[in-house]
């Protein structure tokens, strides 16, 4: 995994929906003010839910910090445009169906769900300066408190 003080690689496109609609942007132009990058598996699963209700409940506060938030997951812009107005989230959602960005911060891992093995995206966090630099990496969350849990780690970079 991605560590601090290391770039990611912002090469990479990505589906997400702002303010209500869709677009495709580089990972690079989300980096227009230091960035939290929250991901995530899947809309409408509990602790998914869990972790999105935090940072919503928190969104006004990243922004008054300077931050743009980001939740990235698997599902379509479609989904995320559902899952926004059903859970009143106003920050970005970025559909990731490639994991380009899991593979861009090196946080792909090995998974188990019913009996099977498979890789996937760790349920992790980074926050990020503008130039793609790495400021610090939450690498297993805690879903209820993930708002909270990232504001502090920004009050104190």
């Amino acid at each position: 995994m991605i560590t601090k003080g290391q770039s990611i690689n912002t090469d990479f496109t990505l589906s997400v929906v702002k303010d209500g609609e869709e677009q495709n942007i580089s990972f690079a132009e989300l980096l227009n003010r230091p960035t939290v990058v929250s991901v995530y598996m899947k809309n409408n699963t509990g602790s998914c839910d869990k972790q999105n209700k935090s940072l919503a409940e928190y969104a006004s506060e990243f922004d008054k910090r300077g931050y743009n938030l980001v939740a990235i997951s698997k599902d379509s812009c479609n989904s995320h445009k559902k899952y926004a107005d059903k859970l009143n989230i106003n920050y970005i959602l970025a559909s990731d169906p490639e994991l380009a960005f899991s593979k861009a911060a090196d946080s792909i891992v090995e998974k188990k769900m019913y009996g099977k093995t498979y890789e996937g995206p760790s349920r992790s966090a980074f926050i990020f300066s503008t130039d793609g630099t790495v400021l610090e990496v939450i690498e297993k969350i805690d879903p209820k408190n993930h708002g909270p849990e990232l504001l502090e780690i920004i009050d104190n970079l």
